[in-house]
């Protein structure tokens, strides 16, 4: 009766601990979407100094995921060019920049669920790359107020 008691309390603790992690791993995952919707709107109003704050929160958060989450590979590409981002202070630098971290986000959103809500997958087609958006409303942030509403939502993710 001892050993029955002892392995029905081990595998609530286990499954407890589990829970406990997927909850946060689960946060840190909305975390970085939130970092990344935030650093999308500083470029899109032309702010490279919010920018680069938003590029370094974003990988502050990265940093605290496991890689048992996003997969090593993915992870260093998000890493350099987020540090590439928040180091420079030329707008334009980062907006190019910004579309190869945006098309390694979009292969993470539909490999691995970073929100409950839909991620929309926009596309500018005078740049030729994508970017990622609580909505469906476009601000394109790789022209900022030159061309706003330039682009299209291509994909919905859930």
């Amino acid at each position: 009766m001892k050993k029955i008691v002892l392995f029905v309390t081990l595998l609530v603790t286990v499954s407890i601990s589990a829970t406990a992690q997927d909850s946060t791993d689960s946060k840190a995952l909305s975390q970085l979407l939130t970092h990344y919707y935030s650093l999308t709107d500083a470029l899109v109003a032309g702010n490279n100094n919010l920018a680069a704050t938003h590029a370094h929160n974003f990988l502050r958060t990265l940093n605290s995921i496991d890689y048992k989450i996003i997969s090593e590979g993915n992870a260093r590409a998000l890493l350099k060019d987020a540090t590439a981002i928040e180091e420079t202070k030329d707008l334009q630098k980062q907006r190019e920049i910004f579309a190869n971290l945006s098309a390694n986000m979009a292969t993470l959103a539909k490999s691995i669920k970073l929100s409950d809500k839909p991620i929309y997958q926009a596309y500018c087609p005078m740049k030729k790359a994508v970017w990622l958006t609580p909505d469906s409303t476009i601000k394109n942030p790789y022209y900022g107020n030159a061309m706003l509403n330039c682009g299209s939502v291509t994909e919905t993710i859930r």
